[in-house]
């Protein structure tokens, strides 16, 4: 009786064993998978992005959008050397431009624009009333982001060649990899004063903008959007990126500083 009983329960478990393998893997993969979409954007970026990334992946939640967060510069490279990605923010039309004529970026547009400002720890007593005023001896250490691959770097050097003091500080220049290490040089007292954009000026509490770089002085500063040609996922790439235009992003884009073209 216990041979039978045991024999019994063999085949019970063999008949769980076989059903449990018998479900179909794709099924349950494809009830798990989520589409990947990697998206190259420019460190200023950053807070807006992530927070519209959270309304949009809870509006679809087959879509998972992974950050690559960086120089527009260093991005643009990284695009050109074949590194996966679905879309690309740059905050610079020289980098985006770039692509374009390399045949990398279809369809792509003007998203945002921006302000260059000048921080200087939350707690400074100096008033700036010009950014020649950095010459003094007050300012020993002065931030900007890699002229090469930072556009805020750029148009920091615009500026203060427009201004014809860039030679004159290159002593006291540090230079950072992207804008959010400039902000971090002078949220920690490592630079006496910093060249970022409004939008990531407001970001901190550690820091205040001292002054706002007026216009005429450095090429406009643009943040084209595109999607890179060479995506494995060009639906779901263009849905995105319809949605980054769409009022509920665009609200929440200038709720941190940004300007609309």
């Amino acid at each position: 009786m216990f041979k039978k009983w045991a024999n019994g329960l063999l085949a019970i478990a063999i008949l769980v064993a076989v059903g449990l393998t018998s479900v179909p893997q794709g099924n349950v993969e494809a009830a798990t998978k989520k589409t990947e979409i990697i998206v190259s954007a420019a460190a200023s970026l950053q807070d807006s992005l992530d927070k519209i990334a959270v309304l949009y992946e809870k509006q679809h939640p087959d879509i998972d959008l992974v950050f690559n967060y960086g120089a527009s510069g260093t991005l643009q490279k990284q695009i050109e050397q074949g590194a996966p990605a679905d879309l690309f923010f740059s905050a610079g039309d020289k980098q985006m431009n770039a692509l374009v004529d390399g045949g990398l970026i279809a369809d792509h547009k003007m998203l945002l624009k921006n302000q260059l400002v000048l921080v200087v720890p939350s707690d400074s007593k100096t008033k700036i009333t010009t950014i020649t005023q950095l010459t003094d001896k007050s300012f020993k250490k002065v931030a900007v982001g890699q002229p090469e691959s930072v556009p805020a770097g750029q148009y920091a050097q615009q500026s203060l060649t427009t201004k014809k003091v860039w030679d004159t500080l290159q002593s006291k220049l540090i230079f950072a990899k992207d804008v959010r290490a400039v902000l971090s040089y002078v949220e920690t007292g490592n630079a006496d004063a910093g060249f970022v954009y409004k939008t990531d000026a407001l970001t901190s509490n550690k820091v205040k903008i001292a002054l706002t770089i007026g216009p005429y002085a450095h090429k406009a500063i643009n943040y084209p959007a595109g999607v890179v040609k060479d995506t494995k996922n060009l639906e779901a790439a263009k849905a995105f990126y319809s949605y980054v235009q769409t009022k509920t992003a665009s609200d929440i884009f200038t709720s941190y500083g940004f300007l609309l073209p």
